[in-house]
């Protein structure tokens, strides 16, 4: 009998051993387990992730990751049901099984009290179009900071970021995200798992392949402003970033001090998803491009439904928030 089961054991180990190839992020095959592990051990983890497998007498068809999120959609709270790493055993594939997995996880949601599915897709939306999902527009921008001509480091107290940050972060992240139509619920907890991921595959590299950089503004104890970045070569992706300035100031000087750090350096291409209300005066877009992951969304419940289509500068969704 087809079923759903939990993916741990020899399960979780089958379905990692045949996702590798294609999602091991250049990790080794024993690494890109401890990135799994890694993510459960954190507090946000624990409560919130889960793989799923369909299984036939044993036998593994399809499997994937199943997230517990909270968002806003229109003014009024409610639950996320978080699809990711959607995947069918190569033996299997031809047969409906990602499907019947994903409207079980679904069903099941449902039972749960969950409004609404969300997943970000790597293969288009066409696929998941077909399975009732609505795409919601996302880009990414390229950034250029704005440097003094004798390339300085402007007059702003600049630290490491760390854990006594993190309710900082969180209020940053509701007051930034109040306006818009539809945006994750950012609590401590799940910030730092965003973090503690990026952490984990920086950390499980090959040295010097990637990098990780969170830093924060502070005044008078408290962080300010923020932005944490991936770094892999030349390139910079802003993962995630906040400022009580509502006019980003702070966090654009944040960017000029890191900048400045390697005056003689090249500088390095800098990538970011931000929203439109988050626009340092210190930075200039030079280029949008649509978003490689399809951000994509499904109703469960009437409290679900969107009280029109979600337009681009409606929604709020960091790159940290992609799985």
């Amino acid at each position: 009998m087809i079923r759903v089961v939990p993916a741990e054991g020899a399960i979780l180990d089958e379905i990692l051993s045949s996702t590798y190839d294609i999602w091991h992020e250049g990790l080794s095959r024993d690494a890109y387990a401890r990135y799994y592990q890694g993510q459960l051990a954190t507090a946000w983890g624990r409560a919130h992730l889960r793989r799923c497998a369909l299984v036939d007498a044993g036998e593994v068809l399809a499997s994937a990751k199943a997230y517990a999120l909270d968002a806003v959609l229109d003014g009024r709270d409610v639950r996320v049901f978080g699809i990711g790493a959607v995947f069918t055993q190569p033996a299997h594939r031809g047969h409906g099984h990602a499907h019947t997995l994903i409207e079980r996880m679904l069903d099941a949601a449902v039972s749960d009290g969950f409004d609404l599915a969300l997943l970000f897709s790597e293969i288009g939306a066409d696929y998941y179009t077909r399975l009732g999902f609505t795409q919601l527009p996302t880009c990414d921008l390229e950034l250029r900071v704005r440097e003094d001509p004798r390339r300085g480091a402007p007059a702003t107290l600049v630290r490491f970021g760390d854990d006594r940050d993190l309710a900082d972060l969180a209020g940053m992240c509701e007051t930034r995200a109040a306006p818009f139509r539809f945006h994750l619920h950012r609590s401590r907890d799940l910030i730092q798992f965003a973090i503690a991921k990026k952490r984990l595959l920086a950390g499980l590299s090959a040295s010097g392949q990637r990098g990780l950089q969170f830093f924060v503004a502070e005044e008078g104890g408290s962080a300010v402003a923020y932005i944490v970045i991936s770094t892999r070569g030349s390139q910079w992706t802003v993962e995630e970033a906040g400022d009580r300035d509502p006019a980003g100031a702070r966090l654009g000087a944040i960017l000029q001090s890191l900048i400045a750090r390697d005056p003689a350096e090249p500088r390095p291409r800098i990538i970011a998803s931000l929203p439109i209300n988050l626009r340092p005066p210190q930075i200039d877009i030079v280029g949008e491009y649509p978003s490689r992951d399809v951000m994509m969304i499904r109703s469960l419940t009437p409290n679900g439904v969107p009280s029109s289509p979600l337009q681009r500068d409606e929604v709020v969704c960091w790159r940290s928030d992609l799985f």
